[in-house]
């Protein structure tokens, strides 16, 4: 009797471990039903599996924790789930779902910096955006350290925050975003470029100056060595630059601008104001794009030294002081 009730025993052991087994495999391979779409889940620091597999049920996106749970601890167990922000594709199976939160597989959120902004204009971007990253970017741009390697002189990163379309993580240090941003600058900025610059007798710095002016002159492509030829030129026979944008950015470092730039603006006391200091500002005046810093290597050929702005927003560009008058009073008469 008494083995008759063992092997009964037995028997429902296997059965039931079968059946667990069967409903494990199920369960942690299969994708369940639900709707399709894209769910922001975070592990903090220092959680627990079972916080985690309660946290993921709370939030939809397994049903039955147990699987997730027992997976972890017959494949998985001492490793451990990295703390993060997860998006996460549901419906999902367990399996899969474990395999991204043990390598770790963080969300990177994208923003992208346009061409032509200041270090404060990034800065406004990212506090627009509410981008969640750690410390303050005014702060880390201010650092010029990660710089250093090409201008030694840099008070700061002005110039060298490249614009492009970044990835981080949550809660990333506005050091890395700052560092990350003026690295790719490097990245731009090669040996071709240097020896160009060489070329030229120019330094990094003042190629980016150059290419700031430039950036901020014209958004269109096909002027850029153009007015890059008139600074060029202007540079060569030691003619001021009477840049315009160099006006509105001493006004802004002085906090002076009021949205409009007036005739007495440009009197206004700053080595930025190319209107009063002969040569190139002391630095850029926002971060240039890679075609503006093409154009500043490599200036259109002709004797241009001058510009002025066409009624469609494109310029025309003269030779002499009386060609520029003429098209001054072109754009004039198309105006009113």
């Amino acid at each position: 009797m008494a083995r008759k009730i063992l092997d009964a025993a037995l028997l429902l052991a296997v059965a039931l471990t079968a059946a667990a087994t069967l409903f494990f495999v199920r369960d942690y391979d299969a994708v369940p039903a639900g709707p399709s779409g894209r769910v922001l889940f975070e592990i903090a620091p220092g959680q627990s599996v079972r916080t985690v597999a309660r946290n993921l049920r709370s939030e939809g996106i397994v049903r039955r924790p147990w699987a997730f749970l027992a997976g972890y601890r017959l494949f998985h167990a001492g490793r451990t789930l990295k703390a993060g922000e997860y998006q996460i594709a549901v419906p999902i199976a367990a399996r899969d779902l474990l395999r991204a939160l043990l390598e770790g597989k963080v969300f990177l959120r994208p923003i992208t910096v346009p061409e032509g902004l200041t270090a404060a204009e990034v800065d406004e971007l990212f506090r627009a955006a509410a981008f969640p990253m750690t410390g303050s970017f005014a702060e880390a741009a201010a650092d010029p350290a990660p710089a250093a390697s090409w201008d030694t002189r840099a008070p700061d990163l002005e110039g060298y925050l490249f614009p492009d379309t970044y990835r981080f993580a949550k809660d990333t240090p506005a050091s890395v975003v700052a560092a990350t941003m003026a690295t790719r600058f490097g990245k731009a900025f090669g040996g071709a470029e240097a020896r160009r610059a060489a070329e030229l007798r120019m330094t990094v710095r003042e190629v980016v100056t150059l290419a700031s002016l430039i950036e901020k002159e014209t958004a269109v492509p096909e002027e850029r060595p153009l007015v890059s030829a008139v600074f060029h030129n202007r540079l060569r026979i030691r003619m001021k630059l009477d840049c315009d944008p160099t006006v509105i950015y001493a006004l802004k470092r002085d906090r002076l601008w009021r949205g409009r730039l007036l005739l007495k603006d440009l009197k206004h006391p700053s080595p930025y104001n190319t209107y009063v200091s002969p040569g190139l500002p002391p630095g850029p005046i926002c971060s240039p794009g890679e075609g503006s810093l093409r154009a500043a290597l490599r200036p259109a050929a002709g004797e241009y030294l001058y510009f002025v702005a066409d009624a469609d927003g494109r310029h025309t560009f003269s030779r002499s002081y009386r060609e520029h008058l003429a098209a001054v009073r072109r754009y004039r008469a198309k105006t009113g």
